[in-house]
């Protein structure tokens, strides 16, 4: 193929119209190891990196395509173009002029300016005002080079400017998210939760984007010390919804309620009639509390359920500490109750 030759004084003449980001039709002229030559109208050529192709052994002579300028000159003086960011800038612009006041749309925050975050969606440029961009304040470099939604605010299709609000998006989502969860949640209901805060007396749980809470009491059926031994930050685990407060948007949840109370497994073990021995464990004015011996479990024995008499207190009967052989009088597994009689 014959050898290309470049008038690099009438390239010098013509780059200065050429703006960033302009976008140019044009058809290959020439395949190099480097790149492609590419001519972008009348004696105006340009260069593409190869680097700029997915495929740069399909690309040949006469292919045809956009390209964007880079606002650079190569080392023979002909601007550099790219048809990979071409594709994004028109995606973009396509994708904004289908824009509406109240679509959702997704951008890359590619810098801050006057305190607003700043992006490109194709040849538009869009803002997001400093009190529209989150319901939490944080520095405005965190946002730098991250994907956001937002809801458009405003559309200036003169001057190609879309406003929208991060924060407003936000809102919309967290309210649809606690709508849909007042609307499916139940007492007894086995949720999945997020623990997301330990305080000495119980601990904040996030269910489905809602804040719920479980009480130290409400963690295991023996007297917890450390919440720490059972629950973690960070991680999840299943909970019943033990109650529902809607008016106050309140929601209990139980870990130990997942499992039988280890009590109600040994009162079914007991038969009424059967006798056991115990100890009496205290004293009370109408009678006194019995623990089963070999048993962690334990009940009244009532005054008038220790003697025939009508005149006599318990501790005429029985004394703190002392063995007696009980008999079951009656075992309420629901109401987690027994009775005893001597």
């Amino acid at each position: 193929m014959e050898e290309v030759k470049f008038n690099l004084s009438e390239i010098d003449k013509t780059f200065a119209r050429y703006k960033k980001d302009d976008i140019y039709d044009g058809v290959v002229i020439l395949k190099r190891d480097d790149g492609v030559i590419f001519n972008i109208g009348g004696k105006s050529d340009a260069f593409i990196d190869k680097s700029d192709f997915e495929d740069y052994d399909a690309v040949k002579v006469g292919d045809r395509f956009k390209v964007a300028i880079l606002g650079t000159k190569t080392e023979d003086g002909m601007v550099c173009v790219s048809k990979k960011i071409a594709d994004r800038i028109i995606i973009g612009s396509t994708t904004a002029e289908k824009l509406r006041f109240g679509s959702e749309v997704s951008f890359y925050v590619t810098g801050i300016k006057d305190g607003d975050l700043v992006s490109k969606l194709g040849v538009y440029d869009l803002v997001v005002p400093h009190d529209e961009i989150d319901t939490r304040p944080r520095h405005l470099s965190y946002y730098l080079n991250k994907q956001l939604k937002g809801i458009v605010t405003e559309i200036n299709r003169d001057d190609k400017q879309i406003v929208c609000s991060v924060k407003m998006l936000k809102e919309q989502l967290q309210e649809s998210l606690e709508n849909q969860f007042w609307s499916s949640i139940f007492i007894n209901k086995v949720v999945d939760g997020v623990v997301e805060k330990i305080m000495p007396y119980g601990a904040f749980v996030k269910v489905d984007g809602i804040s719920c809470f479980i009480h130290i009491s409400d963690i295991a059926y023996e007297r917890v010390e450390n919440i720490e031994d059972y629950l973690k930050v960070g991680q999840t685990y299943k909970f019943r919804v033990i109650k529902i407060d809607k008016l106050n948007h309140k929601v209990s949840l139980g870990l130990k309620q997942l499992t039988e109370n280890p009590r109600k497994t040994l009162l079914k073990k007991l038969a009424v009639g059967e006798k056991y021995p115990g100890t009496v464990v205290k004293i009370l004015a109408f009678g006194a509390i019995i623990k089963l011996d070999d048993m962690n479990i334990s009940g009244l024995l009532h005054v008038s359920d220790a003697t025939s008499s009508n005149n006599k207190r318990i501790y005429e009967i029985v004394k703190l500490g002392q063995k007696v052989e009980v008999e079951i009088k009656s075992i309420d597994i629901e109401k987690d109750r027994i009775s005893f009689k001597l």
